[in-house]
């Protein structure tokens, strides 16, 4: 995973989300990415329920599939099961039925636009939900990597995965439960609660939010290099975490030549080590705590 590059974007997310029209420029941008499902080839069915349902034969059932889902509006659940097909199911967000007196009755129309492609174990799953909240669920093989991203109104839930897990939501909650592999997780403007049982012990990881609460539960043996900021929120660990004296050196830009300014800066993160050391894992917020929990001990 592009670790760094995920911190580099979310420095640059902070100071872009500041006013709200930022944000109603990231939805835009969202939904042109999204590319309206244009390309992709469409195969419907809808149930009695009104759910728009397609399970995907994977090219090679005995390899581990990856995920991708990206919304503008709605939520993902991704759930493990231990079947071998990648299950999608969509629906839009019931509205409530109303008649104007003496007008006529809106009609229920379902229809969510769900399409779905599938190449080479790699299954992307798009709807229109640029047009209204549609939530998502897709049941996955356990052996599954996820890239999911969601902009507004809705949560991403991921439940039993083991893979890699590349996760973000501008304005809902980030909920990984009993986890498994390595993590890459941001919640803009919401909390993000993580469950890991089992951690790929050669892959860097990064939890961030800016305006909610982050609450990871790791194994009891991790061993882990930890770099950890939050500006103005606590930091609580279960685990004995070794602080080594700060060494950053400050970070000095010189553009005067240029007419420019003269600056130096220097980094407020906390670097430490667990269980002697490891991979890299990385949190920083900016208004909520951070909770680094080891499994087993009373919360």
């Amino acid at each position: 995973m592009e670790t760094f590059g995920f911190w580099k974007t979310m420095n640059k997310q902070i100071r872009q989300f500041s006013s709200i029209s930022a944000k109603l420029v990231l939805v835009a941008i969202a939904a042109a990415a999204l590319g309206l499902g244009a390309g992709n080839t469409r195969a419907q069915g809808q149930t009695q329920s009104g759910v728009d349902r397609i399970p995907v034969t994977l090219s090679d059932p005995s390899r581990p599939a990856r995920v991708k889902v990206s919304m503008v509006n709605g939520g993902i659940t991704v759930k493990a099961y231990e079947g071998k097909e990648v299950v999608v199911e969509a629906h839009m967000r019931n509205r409530e039925n109303s008649r104007n007196e003496g007008g006529p009755k809106r009609l229920a129309i379902s229809s969510t636009g769900l399409s779905v492609e599938e190449e080479n174990n790699e299954v992307n799953i798009n709807t229109e939900s640029y047009m209204h909240p549609i939530d998502v669920s897709v049941s996955v093989p356990v052996h599954t990597s996820l890239k999911l991203r969601a902009v507004n109104d809705g949560d991403i839930v991921v439940t039993g995965v083991e893979g890699e897990l590349d996760v973000d939501d501008i304005n809902g909650a980030v909920t990984l439960n009993n986890v498994s592999g390595s993590v890459v997780a941001h919640a803009l403007n919401g909390r993000l609660y993580a469950t890991l049982t089992r951690v790929e012990p050669q892959k860097a990881m990064a939890f961030s939010s800016l305006n909610g609460d982050i609450d990871v539960t790791f194994p009891a043996d991790l061993k882990a290099n930890v770099s950890i900021r939050s500006d103005q929120g606590d930091v609580f660990s279960d685990f004995d975490v070794q602080l080594k004296a700060a060494a950053s050196q400050p970070v000095v830009e010189d553009s005067r030549g240029k007419g420019g300014k003269y600056r130096v800066k220097i980094d407020k993160t906390v670097h430490g080590t667990i269980n002697g050391g490891g991979p890299e894992i990385q949190f920083r917020n900016f208004q909520g705590q951070i909770y680094i929990r080891k499994a087993g001990n009373p919360r």
